[in-house]
């Protein structure tokens, strides 16, 4: 199989790292030029191609191998870029990236290469990168449209017949993480911050904090808040998106900039965003641009993927470092409607199940015939390569290994919205009940996670620690727990299929460490 992955790339000519400027000028008949001065795209395809991706570990297929050879063949025809990046800032952690991408699609390379670091000049004359992408997005076959084919033996991916930007970011982060599993790491699809705070005591502390969510959660607008501190309090932006965790708990980041979601952003609620995603050269893909060149950011007819290539340095509250030097604070966030606590604190096995259990419900913007429905993705991480059991325990022994690491599960959804068939819940004037978790409610309960300020008691169901009072919200305990919103009766049925729905999930994993799914009473 390696064989088929590691020939030489051959075409009529290969073009090595040009200039952006060069980039943008070959894209400009693509391009909508913004009032700002950005760059906007409108891609074919406009998502991942999850469903048409294929991991080799072994042999390919005989239809494999054809699609191989034969844009391999094609290829000999075409006028290619190839752009040298890297990606990570740390020395331990500096992977050569290198894409192959037609000239006619310089767009995804001025996209995807401003997402990275400078390589060094002399990168560009290796013969290998560490890891490498083909993408090809001229390809059709007579029965698939597009085909994902990644090989992790050799730390190649060819995508074939997608032209959208987040699939060539997201094969080489796919890489990079199996690359740091396999080095004892583990690769996490998860954004990070630094948090300086007062802590209960008056001193002044740093925080490490990272934050796992699935879409619709909101981990992009709380890893990007500011939470509201001021000097000498304050937080400091280190990723948006995937982050290396070392034994010790450290976290290399992978990315020079982010790759964000514009669904909804408005300059109220995310202003650090908002701000970062119309400043000049943001680069926009499928956002609708009114007429007098504005991005519409709650205009959803290109779709509700809108996204947006911004620069760490146009959103305030980053530094020069996109490293953590420990993840003191863990964060799984979920999106629930029903009995789920705004805020529980975990056990390192409870946290190493909800790593497993990556749950959140699905919403009307993702699939309203199923909305309302438990939805999961260990780790939040639809990019595992390799057996995902594998990762939890993983996940356990470096919680066990550093114990200070404090990990906990945020809802960002609703208090006592569902009933026990998951429908909503409505008052005779039609309103949803139960309470909504706000941001505002969010960033307070990280705040004081960090500074020590919530006090807390151990449920009954669960054995995990629940928050009955959180400085910086005087209604917490009134207005945010489950129980209130129930009839016992109600509250236990609602939790014996929620108990039903975790350990059919947990189930599917028998390599997994019995104390995992044991730590939640399974």
């Amino acid at each position: 199989m390696a064989e088929l992955f590691t020939r030489p790339v051959v075409a009529r000519e290969i073009i090595e790292n040009p200039s952006w400027e060069t980039l943008r000028k070959w894209a400009v008949m693509e391009e909508t030029t913004t009032a700002f001065g950005s760059a906007r795209y409108i891609t074919r395809i406009r998502s991942r191609s999850a469903k048409f991706t294929d991991i080799l570990f072994d042999e390919p297929s005989p239809e494999q191998r054809r699609w191989l050879e034969e844009v391999q063949a094609a290829l000999h025809t075409e006028r290619l870029i190839r752009l040298d990046r890297r990606m990570g800032d740390h020395p331990d952690f500096r992977l050569h990236c290198r894409l192959y991408v037609p000239v006619d699609f310089a767009r995804l390379a001025f996209m995807w290469g401003q997402s990275l670091f400078d390589a060094p000049p002399e990168w560009a004359q290796r013969e290998h990168a560490d890891l490498t992408v083909v993408f090809y997005p001229k390809w059709r076959d007579k029965v698939m449209e597009r085909r994902v084919l990644v090989d992790p033996t050799t730390f190649t991916t060819y995508a074939l017949g997608t032209d959208y930007m987040g699939e060539v970011k997201k094969a080489f982060l796919r890489m990079a993480m199996y690359w740091t599993k396999q080095r004892g790491g583990l690769g996490l699809h998860a954004g990070s911050k630094l948090l300086r705070v007062r802590d209960v005591e008056g001193r002044l502390v740093e925080k490490g904090a990272i934050f796992f969510g699935l879409s619709g959660t909101g981990k992009t607008t709380l890893t990007c808040h500011h939470h509201f501190l001021e000097p000498p309090e304050g937080v400091a932006i280190r990723q948006d998106d995937v982050v290396m965790m070392q034994p010790d708990a450290s976290c290399y980041g992978t990315e020079d900039n982010f790759f964000i979601k514009t669904e909804g952003l408005e300059p109220k609620g995310q202003p650090v965003l908002y701000a970062a995603a119309t400043a000049p050269r943001a680069m926009l893909e499928n956002v609708w641009v009114r007429a007098d060149g504005t991005p519409d950011f709650l205009d959803y007819r290109l779709g509700r993927n809108g996204r947006a290539i911004v620069f760490r340095r146009d959103m305030a509250y980053t530094d020069d470092s996109v490293d953590l030097p420990r993840a003191d604070i863990v964060v799984f966030i979920t999106r629930r409607e029903d009995i789920v606590p705004a805020v529980a604190r975990l056990t390192p096995e409870q946290g190493a199940a909800f790593f497993m259990l990556g749950e959140s419900i699905e919403t009307a913007a993702g699939d309203p015939a199923r909305a309302g429905q438990p939805v999961h993705s260990v780790g939040t991480n639809p990019f595992i390569i390799g057996d995902k059991a594998e990762e939890g325990n993983i996940f356990l022994d470096i919680l066990r290994r550093n114990p200070d690491v404090q990990v906990f599960l945020l809802n960002t959804g609703r208090i006592g919205a569902r009933d026990v068939d998951g429908h909503l819940r409505r008052s005779a004037e039609g309103e949803t009940l139960g309470a909504k978790i706000g941001v505002r409610d969010s960033t307070e309960i990280i705040k004081q996670i960090a500074r020590g300020g919530i006090r807390w008691q151990r449920d009954p169901d669960w054995g995990y620690e629940v928050a009955v009072a959180v400085d910086g919200i005087p209604d917490y305990g009134e207005r945010l727990d489950p129980r209130r919103y129930y009839t016992p009766e109600a509250y236990r049925r609602l939790t014996e299929k929620l108990r039903a729905d975790r350990r059919a999930w947990l189930a599917q994993f028998p390599t997994l460490e019995a104390a995992i799914p044991a730590s939640l009473r399974l």
